[in-house]
């Protein structure tokens, strides 16, 4: 290939410029086509007073690339620093995150010697949207946002990594028997589009459960979806029982930009001694080059790294005297991958990349936007000066035209009416207003009406969530004990 493919490049933190000094020694002795620019990202740009971690020409070098490979970063503690990873991954809409978790028995270590997991995690939504509050001197909260558009993008990107990639099923994993409208909306999609692959199996696991049965036995899963958080956590620890978090690499995809790293942090501890181990690193470029469609140069370098393995050439991080035949430090162990380029693995399986363009994913949306009705609203209280009987009592009497009291809770559980006595209550209060009428809708005056009432008797509302149906159907959940 004659024309070079540009990309960006960021040395990032702590370890980071050790070990992609290391990863492109071995992308460049490959001879993949790369035009490098490098940008600075993470600790330095933070405390030159951009909270960001980034500046803005940064943006401009990774919209004309398209491709970044970013070692890892430094967010420093406190002061209001955002972590530039949720950053990038957020404005540049790299909406699916894939981290493969394969096991290098009897190489590296391993409680589970034929593990061969993907997990695909949702990249821009749930808790990490990062949207709280603190909302009265006991509680604050975290918002969680699923989305339609979000849900299908990943769930449709997992069905067709897999079928790129010969897997043969994808299992999503929620907690929908407790969030039963977010994570209920995330499981609904996956059932929907998980039956255009007939040719992919499907299952759906509760995530508690899941999370147990991947860390005990995960030679029975394939390719997991996820939302955000759940994917977070359970990427780690699948990487982990594999082998090691410092073996993993991870692509984040987006329409226009995509972005490749490893999975671990930037380790201050161990920077500038030659000690670190570039293999996670490493294979995230090795996903930017099948990304980019340099899939001989990815077998390759991928390959030499498999045999580099079997060789016994080992950093200290999976260093095991009864396998290991060499302790290396991170120099040393790029030019023995170097070394191996060209060669297979003789006992771990060698790695084929597909030509072709990377799996994309899309929204289709529903083909009729369904009937909202604003049925009611929930108005959040500051209340300190009772009990939650004392709350229902006096707010029963404030009169609204069509509008009535109907349910307090306190941290979700229906405290009025009929509360119960052993129930702990902060000094956070939902109070749930509904039409007198049965069936009946409410109007956005009447809200406004009633939240002048509640001010005008002296109480603080610092929250309202307006109750919808849609074509009928509750769009809003019901509390413990209601």
């Amino acid at each position: 290939m004659s024309q070079r493919i540009p990309i960006t490049v960021a040395n990032g933190d702590g370890i980071g410029p050790e070990i992609m000094a290391a990863t492109l020694r071995i992308l460049e002795a490959a001879e993949a086509p790369l035009e490098i620019e490098t940008i600075d990202i993470g600790e330095k740009v933070y405390l030159a007073g951009n909270s960001s971690g980034i500046e803005p020409s940064s943006w401009e070098s990774l919209r004309r690339t398209k491709v970044f490979l970013k070692a890892p970063i430094t967010t420093p503690q406190g002061g209001g620093y955002k972590s530039l990873n949720v950053t990038v991954r957020k404005v540049l809409g790299l909406y699916a995150n894939v981290r493969p978790c394969v096991s290098y028995h009897p190489f590296v270590e391993t409680k589970h010697p034929v593990m061969d997991v993907v997990v695909v995690r949702e990249n821009e939504e749930d808790l990490y949207a990062g949207i709280e509050h603190r909302q009265t001197n006991q509680v604050v909260q975290c918002l969680k946002l699923i989305s339609r558009p979000g849900s299908e993008k990943i769930v449709r990107y997992a069905f067709e990594y897999a079928r790129r990639n010969n897997r043969k099923k994808v299992t999503c994993f929620t907690k929908d028997n407790i969030m039963k409208l977010t994570d209920g909306l995330f499981h609904k999609v996956f059932d929907e589009i998980a039956a255009e692959y007939s040719d992919i199996e499907n299952e759906h696991w509760i995530v508690d459960i899941g999370a147990a049965k991947l860390a005990d036995t995960p030679e029975v899963f394939d390719v997991l979806v996820m939302p955000n958080l759940y994917g977070d956590v359970l990427s780690d620890v699948a990487a982990q029982i594999a082998g090691s978090v410092g073996l993993a690499g991870s692509a984040n995809i987006g329409e226009h930009v995509s972005m490749f790293e490893a999975i671990h942090g930037s380790a201050p501890r161990r920077a500038g001694q030659n000690l670190a181990n570039p293999s996670g690193l490493l294979l995230g470029a090795v996903m930017m080059l099948v990304h980019v469609g340099l899939t001989e140069h990815a077998e390759r370098v991928h390959n030499g790294w498999l045999r580099t393995i079997e060789d016994g050439i080992h950093t200290y991080d999976v260093y095991d005297e009864k396998v290991s035949k060499q302790k290396v430090g991170t120099k040393e162990f790029a030019e023995a991958v170097v070394e191996r380029l060209g060669q297979m693995p003789q006992i771990l399986k060698a790695r084929k990349y597909k030509k072709g363009e990377e799996s994309r994913a899309s929204f289709e949306g529903s083909k009729k936007s369904p009937l909202k009705e604003l049925v009611g609203v929930d108005v959040f209280l500051d209340w300190t000066r009772g009990s939650a009987n004392d709350l229902g009592d006096a707010l029963s009497k404030l009169r609204v035209e069509g509008v009535k009291l109907t349910m307090i809770s306190n941290r979700g559980v229906k405290v009025w009416p009929g509360g119960h006595s052993e129930t702990f209550c902060s000094d956070h209060w939902r109070c749930r207003f509904l039409p007198e009428s049965e069936g009946g809708k409410v109007a956005h005056s009447q809200i406004v009406s009633l939240l002048g009432r509640i001010v005008n008797e002296g109480y603080d509302f610092i929250k309202t969530e307006g109750l919808y149906t849609f074509d009928g159907e509750r769009g809003y959940s019901l509390d413990q004990g209601e």
